[in-house]
């Protein structure tokens, strides 16, 4: 990862498979503490910080769920990936109840285990960030009051925004300069990612273009494929 390196913890009582599984991990970028049953990765998850644990459920002196109930009582938000060779529904849905983000049943392919593991990092990352209290922003020479969800220009006239549209426009400050995924406003404004939502956020996009235009520095930049850009250049 080009910026901090995440942090995992893999408890993995199996040592051929986990010391496998934590080289492909390093080869792609993570760090990763590798312990070898469940009352070693208590240790190592209260000594660290982690952004992630992949714990696996059957292990000798504590399993995976009891591993995981001790980590959520000291850590209620890090994710948690439970690996298992038995994919029976109860303890799918026991993994779920204890809090676990995601379960892959062993073998599984370890480019699905990447992509799961970027993905739930990513989703706890946006979280954080529209989860903030903020309501006030300044976005060129525009104030806007997500509260009250009103829209000036250097002072002039108000415009009084839809819901949707001053959502998305508070969801594109909060990442101002950076990449707002196109899934995050959908699922945290639509509550759905399919096509029809997805064609209607490009219409309040376009509504929110003819508000911002007003100043030459603010502009909505469409990452194709990815999200948007609230781009505010402060040279212009």
């Amino acid at each position: 990862m080009n910026e901090q390196q995440k942090r995992i913890l893999l408890v993995e009582d199996d040592p051929n498979f986990g010391t496998v599984l934590k080289d492909y991990l390093m080869m792609n970028d993570y760090e990763v503490t590798h312990a070898k049953n469940g009352m070693e990765g208590f240790e190592k998850f209260k000594k660290d910080d982690f952004d992630l644990c992949i714990l696996d459920v059957m292990m000798p002196y504590k399993d995976g769920f009891t591993l995981a109930k001790e980590i959520r009582e000291k850590n209620t938000d890090v994710p948690i990936i439970f690996l298992t060779a038995k994919a029976m529904k109860e303890d799918v849905l026991k993994g779920y109840k204890v809090g676990a983000d995601d379960y892959l049943n062993k073998p599984f392919d370890s480019e699905v285990l990447l992509m799961k593991i970027k993905a739930i990092i990513q989703r706890k990352a946006s979280d954080t960030v529209t989860d903030s209290k903020q309501f006030e922003f300044k976005i060129g020479g525009f104030d806007l009051n997500s509260k009250l969800r009103f829209l000036t220009y250097n002072g002039g006239d108000q415009v009084k925004l839809s819901p949707k549209e001053n959502e998305l426009l508070r969801l594109l400050a909060l990442h101002e300069n950076d990449l707002m995924p196109r899934e995050l406003a959908l699922t945290k404004i639509w509550r759905d990612d399919n096509y029809f939502t997805s064609r209607s956020m490009d219409v309040y996009i376009a509504k929110l273009r003819k508000y911002l235009k007003l100043d030459p520095k603010v502009e909505i930049l469409n990452i194709h494929g990815e999200g948007f850009r609230l781009v505010v250049n402060t040279e212009a």
